[in-house]
Formats: C-alpha cells, structure tokens, sequence
C-alpha cells in the first residue's frame, strides 16, 4: 500500500526532466523511513498509474526525497504537472544498493550517461559529504546532444572539492560546448585509472556501460569492481510480476545495482 507523500519542491532541470522532493505525511513513517544510495521508490499517482524512480538525496535526510523524473509516458507526463503541495503516493525503499560501504578505502569512478547521473546523485554527494572514507573520486557524465547536458552547476561546484575530478563528454557538441566531443570512453586517458584501486559505479544506456566495460576490462580493471546499474521494466518491484526479469534474477530483488559478473552473460542480448 502506497504512503502518502506530498510534493514540497519541484525543480525544472530541463525539457523533459523535472525533480520532486517528497515528504512523508505521517510523521511515525517519515521517521522510520530508511534507504541506501542506488535504492528506489514506486512512486504513484491515482487513477494514472505508478512508475519506479531511483532515490537522488542524501541517506542522512532521509525525510526529504529527491526523485529525479523524465516525462516519458502516461504516468511521467501526468507526474509533470505536479507542483508544490501536490499529493502523491510512495512505497519503498526497493532494490539493492551501490557498494558504498566495500568501496571505502578505494578510489571510486562513477560514469553515467544521458539521465543516468540521476542514479549516482546520491553516491557522488555521499561521496563528498565523506570525503576522508575513500580515495581519488572521479565522475564521468557523457551525453549524446551538448543540450542533454542537466545539472551544469553541480558538475562545477563538484570539481571545487579535494582529490575530485569531473569530465564531461557529448557525441555532439555545439559552438559554444567547453568539454571533450566524442564518446564517452575518450576521456577515460584523463582519468588515469587506478585500475587494482578503483571502484566502478556505472549506470545509464546499456550500449554505453556495454562499451565503458569493454575498456576498462582492457585497461586491466578486475570484473569484480564493476557494478552496473540495470533499468528494465519494474512495476510490482516485489518479485511477482515477471515484468523486470534478467535471466533468472529480477532487477526489483537483485538488483538494479548488480556486480559486472553476475550480468556479464546477458549484456547485450535481445530479449533481456
């Protein structure tokens, strides 16, 4: 059963991209309520429909839930044109989370793709609120179109930080795009990977994490470092409906967030 939740900010990052920050009617919930960067919420509107979206805040305020959206569909339109005050339903947390704690200690690389940074929000700024807990933390965001670009500030207030390196690549820029033109593995050189040292966390187009593995398994990163996030259709986010079924695992209990062995069979292959 969904909880009730209610919009107390809604930001416009883009076209198609907005952001919600939720807060929990019921107090007792609010309290209790607890999740883990890489988690997800069902998010659901009455009389439209519900849609899985990841969790984009810090897990120490957990009373206030960023949720990240593109309008796509039905129920991310009908999501669109909500404002503050609007009600909405919310059950979670859902899935497994980014190794945050395992990668303590290491250097940590994160790559994302087109909306996919939305995922990582959570991880980078965990990241940074807890700067002394790991080593050198690299963020890689790569587009497809300069204008898909969202969150330009945050990408220069991170590089403000220690030991923080931020790259940023669009297959087509424009006459005025500062960053690297080409694909996103091209400014892997930059990165100087450390690669027995340094924690993996990727997430976006399949075809790009597709590709970022192929290099970095060639530059001599062990498989074991990389964690991938899957997107597929989630819809019960309990297991039963079948919908988000990765061969014998299903992205809403094992995942979103797997290890690159446990899909390294399925990459690529239509049907999965």
């Amino acid at each position: 059963m969904p909880m009730a939740a209610e919009v107390i900010d809604r930001v416009q990052e883009s076209d198609r991209i907005f952001t919600l920050r939720l807060r929990l009617r019921n107090p007792e919930q609010r309290r209790a309520y607890r999740f883990a960067p890489g988690q997800f919420n069902m998010l659901y509107l009455h009389g439209v429909g519900e849609v899985a979206i990841s969790i984009a805040s810090d897990p120490d305020e957990p009373e206030i839930l960023g949720h990240t959206i593109r309008a796509t569909g039905r129920v991310t339109d009908a999501m669109a044109r909500l404002d503050v005050g609007s009600r909405i339903g919310l059950r979670g947390p859902y899935g497994q989370p980014w190794p945050l704690k395992q990668a303590e200690g290491a250097d940590v690389l994160i790559i994302t793709g087109g909306i996919g940074c939305a995922p990582v929000v959570g991880v980078i700024n965990y990241v940074l609120m807890r700067r002394q807990r790991y080593g050198k933390l690299t963020i890689i965001q790569g587009v497809k179109h300069a204008q898909d670009l969202i969150w330009r500030e945050r990408y220069d207030y991170w590089r403000t930080f220690p030991n923080t390196q931020v790259l940023v690549a669009a297959d087509h820029g424009g006459p005025l795009w500062p960053f690297h033109v080409g694909p996103v593995t091209e400014v892997f050189d930059d990165a100087q990977i450390d690669p027995d040292g340094t924690t993996v966390m990727m997430c976006g187009p399949e075809g790009m994490m597709i590709a970022g593995t192929k290099e970095l398994l060639e530059r001599g990163v062990p498989e074991k470092r990389l964690y991938l996030s899957m997107e597929r259709n989630i819809q019960c986010a309990v297991g039963h409906c079948g919908h988000c079924q990765f061969g014998a695992q299903f992205l809403c209990r094992q995942g979103p967030i797997f290890q690159y062995p446990d899909v390294k069979p399925l990459l690529g292959i239509r049907g999965f």
